[in-house]
C-alpha cells in the first residue's frame, strides 16, 4: 500500500484505538509501529482503569466518558481483555491526606462521579487484609481493571478485521509537507502518501513532532512495577494511595512522603505493585532502590505481601506533560497533523474515548467532546515551529 488517507504513528493502546475507531467508520488507515504492538508503555504498565485519580473538571469528565465504553468494547473486540468493574479505592494514611481527599471527593461528586469517603471501620469490612494504620479510603464502584496488552491487541486486530493496515517493525524517518500541509510519511519500508498524520507515539511523540518542526513538551517518566507469584484472592478492589494523587498533581506535596503506590491483583492472582515516577530519560531499566521502595510501601499497606514471592519486575515510560493532561487534536501550524499523546498514566483508561474522538474529528471535522483544553497550543510559551525544508 503506497497511500492511505490517514496514517497513525504508534502501535500502543492509543494508536490502535484510533485505528480501530477510524476503521469502524470505513476510513482507510495505515498504522505504523517501529517495533511490535504494545512494545512501549502499553506493554509495561498496570491495568488500572481508575477514575478517582483524575482532576475534577475536563480530565475527569473525559475519563467518565471513556469508562462507559469498556463494556461495549468487551463485547466487540476480538481479543478478551479481562475487563472487570472491581471498584477502586484511594487509601488514606495521614490526617493531611484525609483533609485533602475530603475536598477532592466533594469536587468529583459535583461532576457526577459515584465516589464516597469510607472511615477506617468500613474500609476494613470491605478489605480485611489491609493494614490497621489506614485512616480510611475513598471508594468508587466505577473503577476497574483490564489486561492492557490484550486491550491493545484487541483494538489492533479489530481494526485489521475492518480493513486497517498494520505495519510493525517500520520506523518513521520523516514526514513530508507539500503546499503547507502533510503529504507523505517516509518509513524504512518506503514512502506512504497521505492527507492526515496522527501522532500517537507516546513518550516518543516529540521525535515525530520534530519532523514537522514542532516542539512537543512530552517527557518520558519511568514507572517501575513488581509482579508477584499468583496468590489466593486477597483484595477485591484495585487500589492507589492518596500520595499517588499528590505526586501526580502536586509533586511538592508528595516530596517528603514518597510518590504513592498502586496495588492490583490480576485475574490470575498475580499482584502488580507500583510505581515509581522518575525522570531518567528513556532508561527503562529497573533499579534496586526503586523496587525496594515499592515493596516497602505496598507491604505497609497489605502486610500479607511480605510472605509473597516476587517473580519479575519491569519498567515503562509514561508520556508526561507539564499540566498532566494529554495533547489531543489538530495542530494549526501544520494542517493535516493531529496529536494524540501525552496521557502519562491514563492511556489505558482514556484509550476508548481518545480513539473515538480523534476518529470523529478526522471524519467530520468536530468531536462530541470539545478538545480545546487539550490543544498543543496551550503550551505556547514552550512550543514553537521552526523553518524546515520538506520535500
Amino acid at each position: 500500500m503506497k497511500s492511505a488517507p490517514i496514517v497513525v504513528i504508534g502501535g500502543g493502546v492509543i494508536g490502535t484505538s484510533i485505528a480501530y475507531h477510524l476503521a469502524r467508520r470505513n476510513l482507510r488507515v495505515i498504522l505504523l509501529e517501529r517495533g511490535d504492538l504494545a512494545a512501549g508503555s502499553s506493554g509495561a504498565c498496570d491495568g488500572l482503569v481508575f477514575l478517582q485519580s483524575k482532576k475534577p473538571g475536563i480530565h475527569l469528565e473525559l475519563a467518565m466518558q471513556s469508562r462507559r465504553r469498556f463494556e461495549e468494547l468487551a463485547r466487540r473486540l476480538p481479543v478478551p481483555f479481562e475487563f472487570k468493574a472491581t471498584g477502586g479505592m484511594v487509601l488514606i494514611e495521614t490526617e493531611s491526606e484525609l483533609a485533602a481527599m475530603e475536598q477532592f471527593v466533594q469536587a468529583q461528586q459535583q461532576i457526577g462521579l459515584d465516589v464516597a469517603l469510607l472511615d477506617a471501620a468500613r474500609l476494613r469490612r470491605l478489605e480485611p487484609h489491609l493494614s490497621e494504620h489506614l485512616l480510611g479510603a475513598t471508594h468508587s464502584p466505577m473503577d476497574g481493571q483490564v489486561n492492557p496488552m490484550a486491550l491493545t491487541l484487541g483494538f489492533a486486530l479489530g481494526a485489521r478485521a475492518m480493513g486497517a493496515r498494520l505495519i510493525t517493525g517500520g520506523p518513521v524517518r520523516g514526514i513530508e509537507i507539500t503546499g503547507g500541509r502533510v503529504s507523505a510519511v517516509i518509513t524504512g519500508a518506503g514512502r506512504i502518501e497521505t492527507e492526515v498524520v496522527v501522532n500517537a507515539a507516546g513518550a516518543h511523540a516529540p521525535d515525530i513532532g520534530s519532523m514537522v518542526g514542532l516542539v512537543i513538551p512530552i517527557k518520558p517518566r519511568r514507572g517501575q512495577i513488581i509482579v508477584t507469584e499468583a496468590c489466593p484472592r486477597m483484595i477485591r478492589h484495585c487500589m492507589i494511595s492518596a500520595k499517588y494523587i499528590a505526586a501526580k498533581f502536586n509533586p511538592e506535596i508528595a516530596r517528603g512522603n514518597g510518590e504513592g503506590i498502586s496495588i492490583e491483583q490480576t485475574e490470575n492472582g498475580n499482584f502488580l505493585l507500583g510505581s515509581t515516577r522518575e525522570f531518567v530519560g528513556y532508561d527503562r531499566r529497573t533499579t534496586t532502590g526503586g523496587l525496594r521502595t515499592i515493596a516497602a510501601q505496598t507491604g505497609a499497606i497489605l502486610p500479607a505481601l511480605a510472605r509473597t514471592n516476587v517473580i519479575r519486575s519491569f519498567a515503562g515510560l509514561r508520556p508526561y506533560t507539564p499540566d498532566g493532561l494529554p495533547i489531543l487534536g489538530p495542530v494549526a501550524e501544520v494542517p493535516g497533523f493531529i496529536m494524540a499523546a501525552g496521557h502519562e498514566g491514563d492511556g489505558i483508561a482514556l484509550s476508548p474515548v481518545t480513539g473515538e474522538l480523534i476518529a470523529q474529528l478526522i471524519a467530520t471535522g468536530k468531536s462530541d467532546i470539545a478538545l480545546d483544553a487539550f490543544q498543543l497550543s496551550r503550551f505556547k510559551n514552550a512550543n514553537h515551529t521552526t523553518e524546515a525544508a520538506h520535500g
